[in-house]
């Protein structure tokens, strides 16, 4: 490589967005740089179960605002590429078969909070029903390979056979092949600075001291795209923080050496993104995932996180997972805007775009955003509703902080009935009013005006370092 190369475009983060919009690009004969160390540190995508579930992912809350309405349209319109784009891989470098499971089945069982689990199972069939996406009402002992505990048999099943799921180790290795094989150049270290000249971006330096030269540099490297934007923080200021929607993971030999065909999960609930297990390979399953906001990338799982996933996953799912061997645990970190949105198009020093904080959703979406990213990048018009989510902007708002409140109580709530606590009747009724007084006298504190999501509420009410964030932030957002 010459000293201090010129590229049309730098890409930086080598996970399933950062690699889908360099395929991208290089396929428009554009001269690409994609960056980033190769084992994939602190990534989300290394560690997802890779469902491509727009509409399992539907909660009731997602629905209530045109924020969460867009975001799950968006989800929709990129489901809708994933046959071609897979086809596409295939076609180009005759690779194996990438796709890890047929359908989805969404389980409804008792474990959950009514109050949530209720709404999110109504919504997935309702949105179902106003997009016109085939799905089945099924009874729940019909589906094969479900063999929950008594005490956590689902009462309700859908089934949804368009929604499947990806190896994603395949999936990042075909799309890195595409790349390297049309003409893109992977650089395999971290950028470590963002330079300027003239109100425009100049250069990616790299941990070397390499510059790498370009009037178009996208940071797309998850939450750790955060570190690399501080390089410019005036313009760091004005887009709200990534945090780490930490998960954990786990792939697990099943003693019958047997696996289901196809997705089976519960309805997102408990701040997290509802138990799910999938095909992962002959005789192996994947068990996921757990969801907790950290204010850094986490790299080993906590215990107690490891034995909720596990206990869940036998109980709720298949009894005899309690004698399979956990061949591999696995953690990712979902990139999250402290206002709980994507960070999609170019920021206000030019040149220098943004494309994550998509939280989990950031695979599902890849075909769609990077399609869309490359006709910004250059120069075309690409779908406008793209616009609300642009990184400079005023905190995103959906809902009074009332209903910020009772949806913090009720996740709050459900993490404890899914974790199994046992409760005298009547005391539900005193946990949840002390909760709310504690979480609204805790969100006046935080700030008048802001009220942040739900699950960035709970965690700062915890957390100081998330607190102080969001507080600067909202100081910031003030005083633009």
């Amino acid at each position: 490589m010459s000293k201090n190369p010129v590229y049309d475009v730098v890409v930086v983060g080598n996970g399933v967005l950062g690699l889908s919009l360099a395929l991208k690009l290089v396929r428009r004969k554009l001269r690409v740089a994609l960056v980033g160390e190769s084992h994939r540190p602190w990534a989300a995508s290394t560690a997802a179960g890779a469902m491509l579930g727009s509409f399992g992912e539907v909660t009731s809350t997602l629905l209530k605002s045109k924020y969460g309405r867009l975001k799950h349209d968006l989800a929709v319109r990129a489901t809708g590429l994933w046959n071609d784009w897979l086809n596409e891989l295939e076609d180009n470098l005759s690779v194996s078969d990438i796709r890890a499971a047929d359908g989805t089945f969404v389980i409804h069982n008792t474990i959950g909070y009514s109050k949530i689990d209720d709404d999110n199972f109504e919504a997935i069939r309702e949105s179902l029903k106003e997009y016109g996406e085939p799905f089945e009402d099924m009874n729940p002992s019909d589906i094969h390979w479900l063999d929950p505990e008594s005490g956590s048999r689902p009462i309700k099943a859908v089934y949804i056979p368009n929604e499947h799921a990806v190896n994603t180790a395949r999936l990042l290795r075909k799309l890195e092949e595409s790349f390297i094989s049309l003409g893109g150049t992977l650089i395999s270290e971290a950028g470590v600075r963002i330079e300027r000249n003239n109100g425009r971006v100049e250069a990616l330096v790299l941990h070397s001291g390499e510059r790498l030269i370009s009037d178009h540099i996208v940071i797309a490297a998850g939450v750790k795209s955060q570190t690399l934007l501080d390089t410019v923080p005036d313009v760091a200021a004005r887009i709200p923080r990534l945090v780490s929607g930490y998960g954990v993971s786990a792939l697990v030999s099943t003693m019958d050496g047997t696996t289901p065909n196809s997705v089976i999960r519960t309805p997102n609930r408990a701040f997290a993104c509802g138990l799910h297990i999938l095909p992962r390979s002959r005789g192996e399953v994947y068990v996921g995932a757990t969801n907790i906001i950290s204010p850094r990338a986490v790299d080993s799982p906590m215990l107690e996180d490891v034995v909720f996933l596990l206990e869940c996953a036998y109980r709720q799912v298949r009894r005899d997972l309690s004698k399979g061997r956990v061949s591999r645990l696995q953690v990712g970190n979902r990139p999250v805007s402290l206002d709980g949105f994507p960070l999609i198009g170019e920021t206000d020093l030019s040149g220098l775009w943004m494309m994550t904080g998509t939280f989990r959703d950031g695979l599902t979406l890849s075909p769609y955003l990077s399609r869309e990213m490359a006709k910004l990048i250059c120069g075309e018009p690409a779908d406008w509703d793209l616009e609300l989510f642009k990184p400079v902007r005023q905190p995103i708002q959906p809902f009074s902080r009332e209903e910020v409140i009772s949806e913090t109580v009720a996740h709050t709530l459900a993490t404890g009935y899914e974790s199994g606590w046992r409760i005298p009747v009547g005391w539900h009724n005193q946990i949840e009013y002390n909760l709310r007084t504690e979480y609204e006298k805790f969100a006046n504190d935080l700030d008048p005006v802001y009220t942040p999501p739900s699950n960035l509420l709970d965690a700062s009410s915890k957390d100081l370092i998330v607190l102080k964030m969001l507080s600067k932030y909202y100081m910031a957002a003030k005083q633009n």
